[in-house]
């Protein structure tokens, strides 16, 4: 005969494996919304991955980022970036065109840097448009991006246009400049080196967005900072720098032209060789004439091409002589000024020296 107690005991196991289901439902619940936490958190991690390391705006934010740090030969080993001659007259850039600004003294400063936009286009690349502060001035540029590859299951990247662009630069009264302080001469980066027309302008490769300050300071001549901003990839940018001499080269110059008239006035005829004053007279003389300079020119010198012009100057030598007459045999002295103007060029050759040419100035 069973008790209550007895019954009560029977009825356990039934209310147990009750519980127990209900206590495993609730743990498989539990587990499904982990399961879907951490699905989610995988695919926003995904998400930020892809954004900031694998996406198309990440291999441009690669790109800038190189050339902030002013990393230029990474930045030019990034796929899509360097062209080859054939490439640049396909796009076209001259295919003459320097690299020799392509390198890290070559570059200004690249700030501020941010991706406005990614949108990919119907033939399959992607714009990536972009904000930036270069050497104080806010730009933005356009990028075309493309896919190059896998790596595993993270896309790669490549420019489908390079960044790249060229400055065609000409300088005249030099051939040495500065580009961000880094030196250049106009023979190193000409196709023609040595024989390269001064006024021929020579195309350098430059990196964009960037920007590129050209200066002359030598001894010859100088200019002002002209800032071009490279913001257009594979863009032609022409740049027309204009010199003035210095107060050295004018000054030397001036003793030059001087120490020439001096030697013409050591001349006893009256009209000394090659030099721009003389005097014409129908009698004949006495004696040898004597020259002397009274008043020598102020010279100013004047842009010619790629070289320099003497300005119409003007000057006062003096002679003194004895003329005779041709008709009754007389004679007369002469003691005058002689007024006279002076002009002429002077050529930079080659070896750096400047090649003086006097002429009468009219």
């Amino acid at each position: 005969m069973q008790t209550v107690d007895d019954d009560a005991q029977a009825d356990a196991p039934p209310r147990r494996r009750r519980r127990r289901a209900r206590a495993l439902g609730a743990d498989l619940a539990v587990l499904a919304v982990v399961g879907v936490l951490l699905t989610g958190a995988f695919a926003a991690t995904g998400a930020v991955l892809y954004r900031d390391l694998y996406s198309p705006a990440a291999f441009v934010t690669r790109y800038l980022d190189l050339l902030s740090r002013k990393q230029a030969a990474d930045a030019l080993a990034l796929p899509g970036v360097a062209i080859d001659s054939a490439q640049a007259s396909a796009t076209g850039l001259p295919s003459g065109a320097s690299e020799a600004l392509l390198r890290s003294s070559a570059l200004g400063a690249l700030s501020d840097v941010s991706v406005q936009s990614a949108e990919e286009r119907p033939d399959g690349t992607t714009a990536v448009a972009v904000r930036y502060t270069a050497g104080g001035h806010e730009g933005s540029t356009v990028f075309s991006v493309e896919r190059a590859g896998w790596v595993g299951v993270a896309p790669t990247w490549r420019f489908a246009k390079s960044p790249l662009a060229a400055v065609d630069l000409t300088v005249r009264g030099a051939r040495q400049f500065s580009v961000n302080g880094f030196g250049v001469d106009t023979r190193q980066v000409s196709p023609q080196r040595e024989n390269a027309d001064p006024l021929t302008p020579v195309s350098l490769l430059v990196f964009s967005p960037g920007l590129y300050s050209i200066s002359v300071d030598t001894p010859v001549s100088a200019s002002a900072g002209v800032a071009v901003l490279s913001d257009t990839p594979q863009a032609s940018i022409p740049v027309d720098l204009q010199t003035v001499p210095t107060d050295r080269f004018r000054q030397a110059i001036q003793d030059e032209v001087e120490s020439f008239l001096t030697a013409c006035a050591t001349q006893q005829v009256l009209q000394p060789t090659g030099c721009p004053f003389g005097l014409v007279v129908r009698n004949r003389i006495d004696s040898p004439p004597t020259w002397t300079m009274v008043q020598q020119p102020q010279i100013s010198l004047v842009p010619h091409g790629a070289d320099w012009a003497i300005q119409r100057a003007s000057a006062v030598a003096h002679i003194d002589v004895v003329i005779r007459s041709i008709f009754d045999g007389s004679t007369r002295h002469l003691d005058e000024a002689v007024p006279f103007s002076v002009g002429g060029t002077v050529t930079i050759l080659p070896d750096g020296t400047a090649s003086i040419q006097v002429t009468d100035g009219n």
